[in-house]
């Protein structure tokens, strides 16, 4: 009959719009790659919560001037008289007083700073007057400049211009200087551990692997290195991974894979990704742009993204890295107006869960500071488990002896779900050894014979005279500083 034909070519209608749907549907699932991070979007914090006239430094090393933890933002300024850094923190928002209290100490310009992963009171720095210093940061803002460090590591002949905390082993740091070594430190006594002089020259970068076993680096004679500081040996290396004579940048990732920037022949910037056991053939070769700043990568091991960073350029480009062709994906690019001197990164556990943000850069225009964010649009506001693996924490995975008998370990584990809250101030401890018992008596110890140096006792009495004067200045430094806050509270009219 005419009705029943007529619903059941309709039906069939229908039945065909549905097949052509799921086609359609299943051929764009096949031609646009399915990630969660594929729409990151980067976005500049506003003009009030940005930090404001800090004079960047101005010496001319291929350095990121800047190094940032939950708690605390470290920036290498202009300093006249020998090399400093400003610490401020991270709540500290707005202009920057001119007589803000810097840490001071080096003879030379600071070239890297270095945030501790497993106490966010303790930094490192690297200067060119051939030293590096460890230092402890208050929890509140000193009233004068900090000048004394913890400990002073003396090994090198030239500028020092890297330094790396060991991602698991307490108190591991390694530094890196012109005069082609590379110096394993333990800072819990002041030692050198290892020293390789495998590089014939410049060193231009150093980054460790997952568990801290092997460290990659390039070297101005263009070759890419793997090396294995407890063997002290060099355990693969491939010659011009690009084949620009520029500076390389590379960064292990999570997986072992090595991710690199550099230049090809016609100075066109490229990155690369390799297999640390095959050199032979790169995993992926992806040619940028033409420009003369060096790429320096910031790698996010949770969410497998390089945030790509140029000094000079006004822009930050972002790829995930993943185990399907081909391999390194672009996902964006975040661009604003002025160039930018350096850049610094946060840790995982310093972002905003809140906000489904992932990552945090920290930008440094000639004349302050500005805060990046990178957010995963989400509708909801619950906390989101795929974005928020277990992250590394604070605590170390191993104790310097235990590194040195070979024992690795991942980094130990700590949940974002509700918010990671820093620990506690934690004082580094440094045990030095008696090196009086080596060497041979001097007249100053042989004039305790005839009496003229003070009794044992009387020496003990005035150093326990002088740690109580110390804890004492320090007490009032935070009394002042309460004081302050709360003066400026009343004068805002806020109480």
């Amino acid at each position: 009959q005419p009705g029943v034909l007529k619903c059941y070519w309709v039906k069939c209608y229908y039945i065909h719009i549905q097949y052509v749907s799921l086609f359609f549907t299943a051929m764009s699932r096949s031609i646009v790659r399915q990630s969660k991070f594929r729409h990151v979007f980067g976005q500049a914090v506003k003009t009030d919560q940005t930090y404001d006239d800090i004079r960047v430094s101005k010496v001319t090393w291929d350095s990121s001037f800047c190094a940032v933890n939950p708690k605390f933002l470290a920036v290498i300024v202009e300093s006249s008289g020998g090399g400093a850094f400003l610490v401020l923190l991270l709540s500290k928002v707005g202009r920057v007083d001119k007589n803000y209290p810097l840490v001071i100490g080096h003879s030379g310009p600071v070239l890297d700073i270095d945030w501790c992963p497993h106490n966010d009171n303790i930094l490192a720095s690297c200067s060119e007057d051939t030293t590096a210093m460890v230092w402890q940061i208050p929890d509140h803002t000193p009233s004068r400049p900090i000048s004394e460090p913890i400990v002073v590591l003396e090994g090198h002949s030239k500028r020092v211009g890297i330094i790396k905390w060991h991602p698991t082993a307490r108190n591991i740091l390694l530094t890196a200087g012109s005069d082609n070594l590379i110096i394993i430190w333990n800072v819990g006594t002041g030692e050198p551990l290892i020293t390789m002089d495998d590089h014939p020259d410049l060193i231009y970068n150093v980054s460790w692997n997952y568990n801290g076993s092997l460290f990659c680096t390039t070297c101005k004679d263009r070759r890419l290195r793997v090396c294995d500081p407890r063997k002290n040996e060099v355990v693969a290396e491939r010659l011009s991974p690009h084949e620009g004579i520029r500076p390389m940048r590379a960064i292990f990732t999570k997986e072992g894979n090595i991710f690199t920037t550099g230049f090809t022949r016609m100075s066109q910037r490229e990155l690369g990704l390799w297999d640390p056991t095959n050199f032979e053939e790169p995993i992926a070769l992806l040619e940028l742009d033409t420009s003369n700043g060096v790429l320096l990568p910031f790698y996010d091991p949770d969410t497998n993204i390089v945030y790509l960073s140029g000094k000079g350029d006004s822009s930050v480009r972002y790829f995930e890295i993943t185990e399907e062709p081909p391999y390194v994906h672009y996902i964006s690019t975040f661009s604003s107006k002025e160039p930018q001197r350096g850049m610094g990164f946060m840790p995982k556990r310093g972002v905003d869960v809140s906000k489904c943000e992932i990552a945090r850069l920290y930008k440094l225009h000639e004349r302050k500071c500005e805060p990046i964010m990178m957010t995963v649009p989400r509708k909801s506001d619950l906390f989101q488990d795929d974005l928020y693996p277990d992250t590394a924490g604070p605590e170390p995975a191993l104790e310097p002896e235990e590194w040195m008998d070979r024992r690795d370990a991942d980094p130990l584990l700590v949940s974002m779900r509700d918010g990671y809250v820093p620990p506690k101030s934690r004082e580094l401890k440094v045990a030095k050894k008696n090196v009086l018992d080596t060497r041979p008596a001097t007249r100053r110890s042989m004039s305790a014979v005839d009496g003229s140096s003070l009794p044992v006792s009387r020496m003990s009495c005035l150093s326990l005279e002088i740690q109580n004067l110390k804890a004492t200045v320090l007490s009032q430094e935070k009394r002042i500083c309460d004081l302050e806050n709360k003066l400026s509270k009343y004068t805002n009219g806020t109480v």
